[in-house]
């Protein structure tokens, strides 16, 4: 609709907002595939499932969302050097519809802390914007004749895609590269776990997530504790204390280095 609309009225917004919308579809099938993936068991040659195709999924769109803005930057500046006769009335009725289905998907996606469902909900709200720019323009160009409105309106949704898809960019490359989830505070969750009962200090930790909303933990625990039952009880509270920040697997190595006689090293 938004394609037939803006040949028919020479918009280069409505024609921007179709190309994003059609990249924003394949971006949405991207994304329920990585899903639809991430269900299935793991297996002996993926241990870990495929929970990480979310993450993979997420950072293609973030890619496709960069290389979309710049298209319509570069449309939009060739648009200002060379202006075009514009129908805004045709141009309105047609961001209506676009802003009508955009609303209804962003209600459908807000609200999950799902790194890919965000990043479609990422798409949505571009086209969104992008429909509300679209149909300003078009009633700026029906009442006022000036037809530059159309690509500077262009110009600026692209360059707030562009913002919100490095944004993205960002953090699955972080995902991706292990790095320490940016919501939780290192030094907390050790501090979480030294304050356990029994555990004398904690070291070689090692904090990233699998997923969005699985994080992972792996650590070294010093402890001279010798009841193997009260070590075990230890390991469990640790565990329950980490599940307040989200981090679902843990594995935990309890070290004692400095008493003779300590069942971990019998």
């Amino acid at each position: 609709m938004e394609v037939a609309g803006g040949l028919v009225s020479g918009s280069l917004a409505l024609l921007s907002d179709a190309g994003h919308m059609f990249s924003d579809l394949l971006s949405l099938l991207l994304s329920l595939g990585a899903m639809t993936l991430a269900l299935r068991l793991p297996t002996k040659e993926r241990t870990y499932g495929y929970h990480r195709a979310e993450i993979f999924a997420a950072f293609v769109n973030s890619l496709l969302l960069i290389a979309v803005s710049a298209g319509i930057l570069w449309e939009a500046y060739q648009r200002a050097l060379h202006p075009a006769p514009i129908e805004g009335g045709l141009m309105m009725v047609v961001a209506a519809f676009g802003l009508v289905a955009n609303l209804w998907v962003i209600r459908i996606l807000h609200g999950s802390e799902n790194l890919n469902v965000r990043s479609a909900l990422l798409h949505v709200i571009g086209d969104t914007a992008s429909s509300v720019a679209v149909l300003f323009g078009g009633a700026w160009i029906a009442f006022t004749g000036q037809v530059l409105v159309d690509p500077i309106l262009s110009g600026i949704i692209a360059i707030l895609v562009f913002v919100s898809a490095a944004r993205l960019l960002r953090e699955t490359v972080g995902v991706l590269l292990q790095f320490t989830p940016p919501s939780l505070d290192f030094d907390a969750v050790v501090a979480e776990m030294a304050a356990v009962p029994g555990v004398d200090g904690v070291h070689h930790v090692h904090l990233w997530s699998l997923s969005s909303g699985i994080h992972v933990l792996d650590a070294h625990v010093f402890s001279c504790e010798r009841d193997m039952d009260r070590i075990e009880t230890m390991k469990q509270e640790i565990k329950a204390r980490l599940k307040k920040y989200r981090i679902l697997h843990s594995t935990l190595e309890f070290e004692c280095e400095e008493c003779e006689n300590c069942a971990l090293v019998e």
